[in-house]
């Protein structure tokens, strides 16, 4: 069981998904020889030999990226397994690395800095969801 989370193009200014006007298109993330620039800029190690889904192993989480097959690339989905707060500095760091603002898709929150309590309420449910 992975948390997602969507990471999209959106307006720095936001701080809900909510402040959207309903008629917005977030622009493409770039194309997919960007996007793999990107991250392998951001996070060196990270395995794209399928274009379309890459993977990048920490020393206490796993990270599966949802890259997907189109061309220009829409949104990034970071499916995450672990247990631990490091992994969402690197999380954040893809995030910024593609221009993108990560959305939690448990919470239906964006993530911020230094607030892992998004993390922390998937790691809870998994964890009594798995016991």
């Amino acid at each position: 069981m992975g948390w997602d989370v969507l990471l999209l193009p959106l307006p720095a200014d936001i701080a809900s998904i909510d402040d959207l006007p309903a008629d917005h298109e977030p622009p493409p993330v770039g194309n997919r020889s960007e996007v793999h620039g990107a991250l392998e800029a951001a996070v060196p190690g990270v395995d794209l030999t399928d274009p379309a889904w890459g993977e990048l192993l920490g020393p206490t989480w796993g990270i599966e990226l949802g890259i997907g097959e189109d061309d220009p690339v829409e949104s990034v989905m970071l499916h995450v397994r672990g247990g631990t707060d490091d992994v969402l500095p690197v999380i954040l760091r893809i995030a910024r690395a593609l221009g993108c603002r990560p959305f939690d898709c448990s919470a239906g929150d964006l993530l911020a800095d230094g607030d892992p309590t998004g993390w922390h309420a998937f790691r809870a449910f998994r964890d009594r969801a798995l016991s």
